[in-house]
């Protein structure tokens, strides 16, 4: 068979028998998308608050999420609750956070990959950093 007649045969196939759609329909993106946005709001609300616990409000409750950063891996809910309070015991620790610059990245239906920066003020300093998020049936599975 030619070149040409292969090419003939493959389109004529993936027309008659289409590829599975791996994309999300542009309305779900959309919704997706508001429901993340929704849930990174609360969370960056609820850190100014000084509350961790409705912070981790939007984070999976399970033994399967994971947090990676630079102490280290936490698994599990428990384990990144644990994580957070211990460094941030108070208030003054927790300083103001804001998220900007997302980068929304959906990789099927009701998997999505969120990128962006996370700004923390405190009295003494200001950082930013680049975080990546993985959102699973609207809550965040994992936090890198």
């Amino acid at each position: 068979m030619t070149a040409s007649w292969i090419s003939i045969v493959t389109g004529l196939l993936l027309v008659l028998f289409p590829l599975p759609k791996w994309s999300v329909p542009p309305g779900a993106v959309a919704d997706d998308q508001v429901a993340i946005r929704k849930i990174l709001n609360a969370q960056q609300t609820a850190w100014n608050e000084g509350n961790v616990d409705a912070f981790l409000e939007g984070y999976w409750h399970s033994p399967d999420l994971t947090f990676s950063g630079s102490g280290g891996i936490a698994r599990g809910w428990d384990g990144v609750l644990a994580r957070y309070k211990k460094n941030y015991p108070d208030r003054a620790a927790m300083g103001h956070l804001d998220f900007s610059d997302l980068e929304f990245r959906f990789l099927g239906k009701d998997a999505a990959l969120v990128l962006g920066h996370w700004h923390l003020s405190r009295a003494r300093c200001r950082r930013r950093f680049l975080f990546s998020v993985a959102a699973i049936s609207g809550r965040l599975a994992h936090y890198s």
